[in-house]
C-alpha cells in the first residue's frame, strides 16, 4: 500500500450557528489542509499520482472556500462551517475527482495550531 500526503490551507471567516460561546461570533482561521490518498497500484512513471495533480485537485476545492465568509458558501448555507464538516466536504469532493484506484485515507483539517478534526471512511 502507498500513502501520498499534500498540505495546503486557506483564510477564511465564519461563525457557529447555535453555539453559545466566543464563536457564535465573527472570526476567521487560517485553515491548514492535509490531504492523504492510499492505493495498491502505481502508475506507468511508478507514482500512485502526481503530486502536482493530488494539489491541483485539492486546490480546486479550496479556491471556493479561500477568504470567503463560509456561512454564504453552500453547504455551509445551512449547517456549521466546523473543521469537522469542512474535512468531510473536502474528503467527499476529492474522492469524486480522482480515480477509484486511489482511495482519500483521511482529510484533516487544522482551525489553529492545536485544534484539528479529520474525516476518513
Amino acid at each position: 500500500m502507498y500513502e501520498l500526503i499534500v498540505e495546503t490551507s486557506f483564510s477564511a471567516a465564519h461563525n457557529l450557528r447555535g453555539y453559545n460561546g466566543a464563536c457564535e461570533n465573527l472570526h476567521g482561521h487560517n485553515w491548514k489542509v492535509e490531504v492523504r490518498v492510499i492505493s495498491n497500484e502505481l502508475d506507468r512513471v511508478g507514482m500512485v499520482i502526481d503530486f502536482k495533480r493530488l494539489k491541483g485537485e485539492t486546490n480546486k476545492i479550496i479556491e471556493a472556500l479561500d477568504h470567503k465568509y463560509l456561512n454564504e458558501v453552500p453547504p455551509f448555507d445551512r449547517e456549521n462551517a466546523t473543521a469537522e464538516n469542512i474535512s468531510r466536504l473536502i474528503h467527499t469532493k476529492l474522492k469524486e475527482s480522482l480515480s477509484p484506484a486511489i482511495k482519500v485515507a483521511r482529510v484533516t483539517v487544522w482551525e489553529s495550531e492545536n485544534a484539528a478534526a479529520a474525516y476518513y471512511e
